[in-house]
């Protein structure tokens, strides 16, 4: 079996995965690593059906495909073209648009587009598995149906989309980031996004805002910083990183996706958080990715409309 993050630059990828055979024997290796197991009854011992590209249990006699049960479920696209997206969305560091894919690749826009949100779906899945741990700053943003083209209001009791947004610090340097959307930055928003994404015992920063008195009705130590004081200069280092995360995260999506519409905003921020968190590992993001793909469940083209 392949090393699961092996170093992966654009010559390396052309000469390995230039065929639908080669990235058939790499999913298989990524969804089988210990050899084929159906999904139905467990049996290890199959036989492959050629031209529907499916294998059979000899016991039960279910039938599964390379993709069943992946982003690429029932996919009528070719694994190439989806090894392509895959690579091409995890080397951007500006991200892709569903139209730059659709050139690229050579597809149609609502094919590029349903493939794009299919892999921040990947993405927020992978990072999903993890809760935050150490100090965690916490603080909330606002954004307009994403990102606003500039002009407009900032802060609580605006219109815009609130967003809390949550940086695990670690000898003063950000280990780890999530972002979630939320109706409101009540207690009780606040209380439901804390108890999902940071682990129990943690430290919770935030500013002196009133919704995060909650922090500590959850079992957690709240550390409540004035970034405002009556008297003196604003003290933003105390929640630096969380300051950094909006800054960056409203720029990626302005950028690349200039401005996205409110219903799909988390999913564009689950690609931010899902980068940056990668960031220090640039040679094994295809492989990565890749990984994360093959290990995240269906979703259909009007579930990601919504």
């Amino acid at each position: 079996m392949p090393k699961p993050y092996s170093q992966m630059d654009l010559i390396s990828f052309q000469k390995q995965f230039s065929t639908e055979e080669a990235c058939r024997e790499r999913l298989f290796t990524l969804r089988w690593p210990e050899g084929f197991r159906c999904p139905k009854c467990g049996c290890q011992e199959s036989y492959r059906i050629e031209n529907r590209t499916l294998f059979q249990c000899v016991e039960c006699r279910h039938q599964t495909s390379l993709t069943a049960g992946t982003i690429m479920h029932r996919t009528r696209t070719p694994l190439v073209k989806w090894f392509w997206a895959i690579f091409l969305v995890s080397t951007d560091k500006r991200g892709l648009s569903a139209l730059a894919l659709s050139r690229k690749i050579d597809i149609g826009l609502k094919c590029a587009w349903t493939m794009l949100h299919k892999i921040r779906k990947a993405m927020e899945t992978r990072d999903a598995g993890y809760q935050l741990a150490g100090l965690i700053q916490v603080d909330d943003a606002f954004f307009k149906g994403g990102v606003s083209k500039g002009g407009d209001k900032r802060g609580r009791g605006t219109d815009k989309v609130p967003v809390i947004v949550m940086a695990a610090v670690k000898d003063e340097a950000i280990t780890f980031a999530k972002m979630e959307v939320v109706e409101d930055v009540e207690s009780d928003s606040i209380k439901s996004v804390l108890g999902v994404h940071v682990a129990p015992g943690q430290t919770v920063r935030s500013d002196g805002f009133p919704a995060y008195n909650v922090v500590k009705d959850i079992g957690l130590t709240h550390d409540k910083q004035i970034v405002y004081p009556k008297h003196g200069a604003p003290r933003y280092d105390v929640l630096k990183w969380v300051n950094i995360l909006v800054s960056n995260a409203k720029a990626f999506i302005l950028g690349t996706y200039h401005g996205v519409q409110k219903k799909h905003l988390q999913r564009y921020l689950d690609e931010f958080c899902y980068r940056f968190n990668r960031r220090f590992w640039p040679g094994q993001a295809f492989d990565r990715l890749l990984l994360a793909c093959s290990r995240s469940g269906p979703i259909t083209y009007a579930e990601l409309r919504g």
